[in-house]
């Protein structure tokens, strides 16, 4: 068993109450490759900025978990060798079960995620219960996100249909059978590259799609029920325009793409929203660049010469996202 404390890495606990005293909100980034991982940790080292580096089941399937481990020390060496040892989350992105998690803290998480929102209420809070019972009971403090609500789209193994928005009366109570250390909410935020259909949009006069607004009345209800409480927005991802254009005169087909306004995300993130999930946002940018690459240098076969410039577009996305939108930039 490795403890993250071996590895370096820091849970979420003083991350978030810092986070929600100062209104801005960490980020949670996915990666699943090294590309990825670099383009995180040089974004977040230059803009002073902590990071949850997010993984899904899928994705550490993908990595293997003995590799992944290392990874993340390596993360954490790296950000050093860059000259800021910001503070740095292994993070388990959607568990889906009590085994898993377990697997996940054994191997080096910091925290954790249990998501029983697809379950029962009572169902739910007792998976998230025995998870935390776990979890906090380790020598090394390990932190867990719960889930009430549920989030339409489909990324990685998370796929729902239709989404249910978190109730607001039933936070309080889950908290306190729980013991969770955050709590993912639904709000109107969703998985994926197109989080909304267009009947459930507007287009403006150049026939883009202008999606709804997020729920705030929700979050304001759940941060009146549990005051100060570490609050998590999932599919929060704004698919950028260019990135779509710029796949599409490339070859690719990503049609009625649309995602959540940064000003929305920025908004929440002024509140009790301490954790904002960002997957697919990177995933365009770095097929954006690759397909640029393979465009305009149909003879390129060299990996570096077009995963090169992918990590470096994402890194510039993500310290945008830092400094305009999360508001995380500087807080390392």
């Amino acid at each position: 068993m490795t403890s993250y404390r071996e590895l370096g890495l820091v849970n979420t606990v003083d991350l978030f109450r810092k986070a929600v005293a100062g209104g801005y909100a960490l980020p949670a980034y996915n990666f699943n490759n090294m590309e990825q991982l670099q383009a995180i940790i040089q974004a977040c080292v230059e803009t002073r900025s902590p990071v949850i580096l997010q993984v899904s089941a899928g994705a550490r399937k993908y990595a293997n978990a003995n590799l992944l481990r290392h990874m993340a020390r390596g993360a954490v060496e790296y950000a050093k060798e860059l000259g800021c040892a910001i503070p740095i989350v292994l993070h388990l992105d959607h568990g889906d079960s009590y085994e898993l998690c377990v697997d996940c803290i054994g191997s080096g998480f910091s925290s954790v995620m249990i998501d029983g929102s697809h379950l029962p209420y009572e169902e739910n809070a007792a998976l998230t219960r025995k998870v935390c019972e776990y979890a906090h009971s380790r020598p090394d403090y390990v932190s867990v996100e719960g889930e009430l609500g549920v989030l339409a789209g489909v990324e990685d193994d998370v796929s729902a249909e239709h989404s249910h928005y978190t109730q607001p009366g039933e936070v309080e109570d889950f908290v306190k059978k729980t013991g969770v250390d955050s709590l993912a909410i639904s709000i109107g935020t969703s998985h994926g590259r197109a989080k909304f259909r267009p009947d459930q949009c507007t287009r403006d006069a150049n026939g883009v799609l202008i999606p709804p607004p997020l729920r705030f009345d929700i979050l304001e209800e759940v941060e009146k029920r549990i005051p100060g409480f570490p609050i998590v927005l999932h599919g929060s991802s704004s698919v950028p325009p260019e990135y779509i254009a710029m796949i599409e005169t490339y070859g690719g087909r990503l049609e009625d793409s649309v995602g959540i306004p940064e000003e929305q995300l920025r908004k929440a993130a002024a509140s009790a929203v301490c954790k904002i999930n960002i997957d697919s946002d990177g995933r365009l940018a770095m097929t954006a660049m690759i397909r640029k690459v393979f465009a305009d240098k149909p003879d390129e076969f060299d990996p570096r010469k077009y995963l090169g410039p992918a990590r470096d577009e994402l890194k510039k996305l993500y310290m945008h996202k830092n400094r305009e939108v999360l508001g995380s930039a500087g807080k390392a």
